[in-house]
């Protein structure tokens, strides 16, 4: 079943397109990686998939639904959740705080036992303030609170941004297992080979479009792919 169905998309800001005409689909519980360089339009295209973007333009479906017709609010109760880069917990809330106040979950105490049980670095300090949280744990709790609401599929920007080697590998294991759980992920990664690597599909977009598409493991064995992207064989 495709969840995510993006056609001949452009958006952008003000008079610029940064996204110049991308397809893109996400199927159930299936993990997809769009990688490319720094200014190729990876964050510009999360962001007009919740509809953050002044301009957008084109084919953006969701479970048959216009996406484009939404606001954000209202893409995240159709089952999309999105995880951003940067500001995606509240520091001066714990933990259990952060869970709490996400909208839309109809049993919060169940819900967010559910979520501690599924991160246990998070349920051992429940009650510290997202501040005091490592880098790796700040990340559990982004997981955390966008699968609050049970979504169909997660859009991940740019997930390991910052992060400790360690730490990356910890957040590639978290995305690898949301299809078990019936979560699809939309991952859009600057770290490609490691996050194709995880992916069963991938696209890599440059200067706005998608400039190459597939099987993750055809564009990991694709020479042209390794030399321009991914720093080589």
């Amino acid at each position: 079943m495709t969840l995510l169905a993006i056609e001949q998309m452009v958006a952008g800001y003000g008079e610029i397109d940064i996204v110049t005409g991308i397809d893109i689909a996400v199927h159930e519980k299936e993990i997809v990686t769009v990688a490319g360089t720094n200014g190729a339009g990876k964050s510009t295209l999360a962001k007009a998939i919740m509809g953050l973007v002044p301009r957008c333009r084109g084919v953006l479906r969701f479970c048959g639904e216009d996406l484009l017709a939404m606001r954000p609010e209202d893409r995240i109760k159709v089952g999309v959740a999105y995880v951003p880069q940067v500001e995606n917990v509240f520091p001066s809330l714990t933990i259990v705080e952060n869970l709490q106040v996400v909208v839309g979950v109809q049993n919060h105490a169940a819900r967010i036992a559910e979520m501690l049980d599924l991160f246990p670095a998070l349920a051992a300090r429940r009650r510290v303030r997202a501040e005091a949280l490592s880098g790796g744990e700040r990340q559990q709790l982004a997981f955390a609170r966008a699968l609050m609401t049970q979504p169909k599929m997660m859009l991940l920007d740019e997930p390991t941004a910052a992060l400790s080697p360690n730490l990356v590998a910890q957040v590639f294991d978290t995305i690898r297992k949301l299809p078990a759980i019936g979560v699809a992920a939309l991952v859009i990664e600057q770290r490609a080979r490691q996050s194709l690597e995880i992916s069963d599909r991938g696209y890599v977009l440059d200067s706005g479009k998608a400039v190459m598409s597939g099987a993750a493991r055809d564009l990991l064995a694709d020479a042209r792919m390794a030399d321009l992207y991914l720093g080589g064989a």
